[in-house]
């Protein structure tokens, strides 16, 4: 058992005074590229990290839910039967969201039981590696399994994606989630968002010597509010004015007509979606033709995309990327929803210190607060840590 998976069971018998059923872990992810993609219908190809939220969950007699967190001394109470996303709020609307979208799928809620569950984490909140998912997730697969409902992986990730758009309020497309559940080791999941089929494509890094740096800004963001919900809109708009169901049905020959059709700031929304939709297949492809070493130019423009056509970088976000790149970086790029959380840089393992100084300098010399920087690896999806 991991150290977090250790705490989060001490956590759960200091709370319940008894011993939980088990412990269910669920990954963080980093998106590698494909940004903004997901709820266009298109492609994404994100992978879970070495970092998880943990619920160490044990079922009750009675139809009543407490829940608790390492990040809060409150203890939340609800009756089964009252879950509704008009009845939660706050950080509970995360796990008891999944318990009612359980409910919305299929899952017989007027014969499950009530539970306690802890929850604790390793995944830094409000730096886009999706803390929220991984919330999610682990709630919905410790349920699955206590509760026998037998849904599938993907499945359980529709249900966190809807966890997070009705209870949450966030509009986010799948691609969180689904990392989340099908994550595996030294892989990144190649999802195609309007079918769900999801392959798993090896990245190879450890092999040539390269390791994912993160850089978290520490300038948080909110998915359900703000430019996110804005940018959604955008890409709505442009689709209906194209007349097509989805962004997706566009591609890199259609620009000329939608620069003729879109008014200016639509238009930059959706040269970006459909731009990233084919630096997803590039990359993919880059992959298993020629390396990863061969993929640091998509990433990069992937950030100038986000930056010029999607608005949605931070100055901290700029600084981040350019210092990696200066300092000998193969590719470099803001990852997650944007307006402030991380930046990834590939980097050769030989000069991961010098990039690392090189960021933190370059901050410093901003005068922005210091970032935090720490590697990933791609890891398995959730499942039962205990």
């Amino acid at each position: 058992m991991s150290q977090l998976s250790t705490r989060a069971l001490a956590g759960f018998e200091e709370r319940f005074r008894r011993e939980p059923l088990g412990v269910w872990r669920a990954p963080g992810r980093v998106n590698l590229i494909g940004e903004h993609t997901d709820y266009n219908d298109g492609f994404v190809f994100p992978f879970a990290i070495d970092r998880s939220t943990v619920v160490a969950l044990a079922p009750r007699e009675d139809r009543t839910i407490q829940i608790t967190t390492s990040y809060s001394e409150d203890i939340v109470r609800i009756a089964l039967e009252n879950v509704s996303p008009d009845a939660i709020s706050g950080w509970s609307a995360y796990p008891l969201g999944v318990v009612w979208a359980l409910g919305e799928f299929g899952a017989d809620l007027s014969a499950a039981s009530g539970f306690d569950a802890h929850i604790d984490s390793d995944v830094p909140v409000g730096a886009g590696l999706s803390s929220s998912a991984a919330i999610e997730c682990a709630v919905a697969v410790a349920l699955n399994e206590v509760w026998g409902l037998g849904f599938d992986d993907e499945t359980l990730a529709r249900v966190g994606q809807l966890a997070e758009n009705k209870a949450v309020g966030a509009p986010t497309g799948i691609m969180d989630q689904s990392a989340s559940v099908l994550g595996h080791k030294d892989a990144a999941v190649f999802l195609d968002c309007r079918s769900l089929r999801a392959e798993v494509i090896p990245l190879g890094f450890e092999a040539a010597g390269l390791v994912l740096l993160v850089i978290n800004t520490l300038v948080s963001h909110a998915h359900a509010t703000g430019g996110y919900v804005d940018r959604r809109a955008s890409c709505e708009r442009g689709a209906q004015e194209m007349g097509v169901p989805s962004l997706r049905d566009l591609e890199v020959d259609d620009l000329p007509r939608a620069s003729e059709v879109l008014d200016p700031e639509t238009f930059k929304r959706v040269r970006h979606v459909i731009t990233e939709n084919q630096r997803v297949l590039d990359t993919v492809r880059t992959l298993r033709l020629e390396g990863p070493e061969a993929i640091g130019g998509l990433l990069t423009a992937s950030h100038a995309s986000m930056r010029d056509d999607f608005e949605i970088s931070v100055p901290e976000l700029d600084v981040a990327v350019q210092s990696a790149l200066y300092a000998g970086a193969i590719g470099a790029r803001m990852t997650g929803g944007g307006f402030g959380g991380a930046a990834i840089a590939l980097v050769r393992t030989a000069e991961l210190r010098a990039v690392s100084e090189a960021v933190l300098a370059a901050f410093a010399s901003h005068g922005f607060e210091r970032p935090d920087l720490f590697t990933v690896t791609a890891a398995d999806g959730a499942s039962r840590a205990d």
